[in-house]
């Protein structure tokens, strides 16, 4: 039984050796896959040319919490007073944030390889992979020294990287990304943050109740235009009452560094302007990482951003190489990356007929309050000509939020008209992720909105003003 943690140490010439299955990556979908594969009795190799987790573990969902939850300390102890409580004195040991997060991070990242090197069957290999023709691969090591594998099939899992703009001056000018900005060793004074994302967002609250000034450049005139309107509106006003400038419609036109200082010229709304800040944080979204996989010499296809293109089964158009997770496009989040390896193992092995058609996907952004989005939201439903009602509630309305002085937010709820299926939902609130939670496992079960209006939940809950939210759609009140 294969069962090991490879380096290779073979020269270019060394004779191909062939697997039953390779996975290239070791993300949310690429690792729990691999240990299917061998546990099955296929004899499989996962190679990673970082670290085994991917960017969930290393560079995103677990570093960034785990830093968001310690600005929220920071954030709840500054507001002591509104709730009784004196404490002489805040501050933030920036150094001993930093530390906890990488302690968790490698106690992830350590469990994840310590999971594949138990797995029998299984050699995991460190090294960058890049395809010689369909299904045959070429493995360069650190050391330089490289190693041919072949399989019967192959499963691309190499996720995406930050996308670095084509903006003048930004290649003579330091910069950081999602993954760099969590390597700081002191607390930025100013960080003018290029991208008006769900990531751009949570790092700008974040070093905003850290201390340093924020300043949010969106290009599109809409902020957060994923979002119905005033969905968006209530985050806006949020973050913009703790101090984080935020401007629409900004086109980053030049960059320059001089004296440790970053001086920045927008054009907002057709007006050019120079902002001066410490550092500059690029988060304009993520590239796919194809470039070094050598596609060319495969038939393997991709769409003009470099995203691998997959069936709804996850097949791309060579018979047995497969993509999932970020690489491949669509929705990009750690739990899509998850279902994308459960749709493969049960239709290989369980003879399945899963797919991506019609799957919910549900996402949460980790400012604080989260937004919680799953379904169609209330602009999506009018293009789709659907007869549909809205119900809202603010969260100053929730029992619970006022007991735990947590009431900024707004619970937003799409529902058939006709038949009182629940469409979609909106829920910007303390527990938000955990609330819009509830509403999908009620789309699941297809239970109609008047079973959550008349349901017991136990009180004083944030679930309880499940209620009172679908109570706003009696026409009887």
């Amino acid at each position: 039984m294969l069962h090991g943690f490879v380096y290779f140490n073979y020269q270019t010439n060394t004779s191909m050796k062939h697997y039953d299955a390779i996975v290239i990556g070791s993300g949310q979908g690429g690792t729990p896959l691999a240990k299917k594969l061998a546990e099955k009795g296929l004899s499989t190799a996962i190679i990673e040319r970082r670290y085994i987790g991917g960017t969930c573990i290393n560079d995103g969902c677990t570093p960034t919490k785990t830093m968001v939850a310690s600005a929220r300390m920071l954030h709840l102890a500054k507001h002591r007073n509104e709730v009784g409580v004196n404490i002489k004195e805040v501050a933030i040991d920036f150094t001993a944030v930093i530390n906890r997060k990488n302690k968790i991070v490698e106690q992830f990242r350590n469990g994840g390889l310590n999971g594949l090197l138990k797995t029998d069957n299984l050699d995991v290999i460190f090294g960058e992979a890049s395809f010689i023709n369909n299904k045959e691969l070429k493995i360069k090591q650190l050391d330089g020294k490289e190693q041919q594998l072949s399989a019967d099939k192959i499963f691309i899992n190499t996720g995406g990287r930050p996308t670095i703009p084509n903006i003048e001056g930004l290649d003579k000018t330091p910069y950081l990304n999602s993954t760099t900005i969590m390597e700081l060793k002191e607390l930025p004074e100013h960080i003018i943050i290029v991208g008006g994302s769900y990531v751009a967002l949570e790092f700008g609250q974040m070093f905003r109740r850290f201390g340093s000034k924020i300043t949010v450049l969106e290009h599109s005139p809409h902020f957060l235009s994923r979002e119905d309107e005033d969905i968006a509106n209530v985050i806006k006003k949020f973050l913009e009452d703790e101090g984080i400038e935020i401007y629409t419609s900004c086109n980053t036109k030049k960059v320059s560094s001089t004296n440790n200082k970053i001086t920045v010229t927008v054009n907002i709304n057709n007006e050019e302007k120079e902002l001066i800040g410490s550092h500059i944080l690029i988060a304009a979204g993520r590239t796919p990482n194809t470039d070094a996989l050598q596609l060319s010499n495969t038939g393997i296809k991709t769409e003009e951003r470099g995203h691998i293109i997959v069936n709804e089964k996850l097949e791309t158009n060579v018979d047995g190489v497969y993509a999932l997770g970020d690489v491949k496009g669509g929705p990009e989040f750690t739990h899509i990356s998850y279902n994308d390896y459960l749709i493969i193992y049960h239709n290989l092995f369980n003879n399945a007929n899963e797919s991506t058609k019609k799957r919910l996907v549900p996402y949460t952004m980790f400012t604080d309050p989260q937004l919680g989005r799953i379904g169609l939201n209330e602009d999506e439903a009018k293009k789709k000509n659907i007869n549909f009602k809205v119900a809202k509630l603010p969260m100053n309305y929730v029992a619970r939020a006022i007991e735990t002085n947590e009431t900024t937010g707004l619970m937003k709820a799409i529902v058939d008209a006709d038949s009182k299926q629940i469409l979609g939902a909106a829920v910007v609130g303390e527990q938000g992720g955990e609330m819009m939670s509830m509403l999908e496992i009620a789309m699941m079960g297809n239970l109609t909105h008047d079973v959550l209006r008349n349901a017991v939940f136990a009180h004083p809950l944030y679930a309880e003003a499940l209620n009172n939210l679908f109570m706003q759609l009696d026409e009887d009140k």
